[in-house]
């Protein structure tokens, strides 16, 4: 949706609703285009205005030469009214951000970290790293206006507890919300990770793609989906689990053991960790799974059969999903994605001759362009949204002109 559209006309249109017109627009608005795209009157656009500029949350547009300035009374949203601090974990390393209100990444870190170590030493690490980060930029806890954190694992998203993931050792139903309050007095989210990343890959690449799958091909396997332009958690959050989807591989005879307690998993056949143990069983000296995509992209022919498969096995549950859901994109990312064009042929060629000719006449299945950064931004972008809803914008407008 384009929302610089014209409004409406209504008494009601509130404060949040007006700075959603400036998000749309790049080079700001003045009153007069807002009365123009609300039919409001200009003493209550004033008021609206005068409410934002008092917040913060828009300021008067500084002039650019190149265009020989901007017009008088012409304003642009604030991006840099707070900063969000986000932190997206993985299986075996993290990365922490600041991020201003546009969403951009102002200062990175990376860290090597097991997710099984445990909730209180994974979240001491992302806590060192926001220190640093807030420090080097000159900036306050106070100045934080939201928390982002991704994780591995199924989260109840209305509470932010991770609940019975299969290889977060100890984080079960874990507050991890209440691990922030005590330092930072601001809204924390918690996602699991491959949502974050979708969400990131739909609005920052695909905008105009309301239906997309993100499918991330790690040391597991995990899937995303934004549906109608939002994430689609499904009722309780568990939506789009598809590397604990049971599938049945005719050259196995037993199916494997998977890290979540079943067997037969597509994880257990197709994630970076089972790649890892089936190429120790075959005599491959591999530790971790970069050390697997290493070896598939110098040609091993063990290594390559091995991807050969598990993209097959991907691409059937990849199929049923489009079946089901209909996206218009698949973004991949993960380790195993940047195995060349290996792991891509197996995926297409068995998504394009299991789905329905429908539902794959317009569908693109690509390289995440935002990988391994999307869960970061992806965050970002889910936080900014929640400041500038309109409820929350009402609040700091009300807690300014207090």
């Amino acid at each position: 949706m384009d929302i610089s559209s014209v409004v409406t006309p209504r008494m009601g249109v509130s404060a949040g609703e007006i700075l959603g017109l400036f998000r749309g627009v790049s080079d700001g608005l003045t009153k007069a285009d807002v009365m123009r795209r609300t039919g409001l009157s200009r003493t209550t656009v004033n008021q609206r205005l005068d409410g934002l500029l008092a917040a913060g949350l828009l300021m008067p547009a500084p002039e650019d030469a190149r265009t020989r300035g901007r017009p008088a009374g012409q304003f642009v949203v604030n991006h840099d009214r707070g900063v969000l601090l986000v932190a997206d974990i993985g299986a075996t390393g993290l990365r922490a951000a600041l991020c201003d209100l546009g969403g951009r990444v102002r200062s990175e870190r990376a860290a090597r970290a097991d997710v099984t170590a445990g909730p209180q030493a994974i979240l001491g690490i992302v806590d060192e790293l926001f220190t640093e980060i807030l420090e080097e930029g000159g900036h306050r806890p106070g100045s934080v206006l939201g928390i982002g954190v991704d994780v591995p694992g199924p989260v109840d998203f209305a509470t932010g507890r991770v609940v019975s993931p299969p290889i977060m050792t100890g984080w079960d139903r874990f507050d991890i919300p209440g691990w922030f309050a005590p330092r930072y007095g601001c809204p924390v989210l918690v996602d699991k990770d491959v949502n974050a990343m979708a969400f990131g890959e739909q609005r920052l690449r695909y905008p105009d793609v309301p239906h997309l799958l993100m499918v991330k091909v790690g040391t597991g396997v995990g899937t995303g989906l934004v549906a109608g332009g939002q994430v689609h958690r499904g009722a309780d959050g568990a939506a789009g689990d598809v590397g604990h989807t049971q599938v049945t591989v005719e050259d196995t005879a037993e199916p494997p053991a998977c890290r979540c307690g079943n067997a037969g998993c597509v994880e257990a056949y197709a994630g970076g960790w089972a790649l890892v143990r089936d190429l120790q069983a075959a005599g491959c000296a591999v530790v971790t799974v970069d050390d697997a995509v290493r070896l598939i992209r110098s040609g091993d022919l063990v290594a390559v059969r091995l991807a050969r498969r598990a993209a097959r096995i991907l691409g059937g549950a990849i199929a049923d999903t489009v079946n089901l859901f209909n996206p218009r994109v698949i973004a991949i990312g993960g380790q195993l994605a940047h195995t060349d064009e290996l792991l891509f042929a197996g995926i297409r060629e068995v998504v394009y001759r299991r789905s329905l000719p429908l539902a794959t006449r317009n569908l693109q299945i690509v390289r995440s362009e935002l990988d391994p950064h999307a869960g970061i931004l992806g965050l970002a972008q889910l936080l900014v949204d929640g400041i500038y809803a309109p409820q929350r914008v009402q609040e700091l407008v009300d807690g300014a002109v207090v």
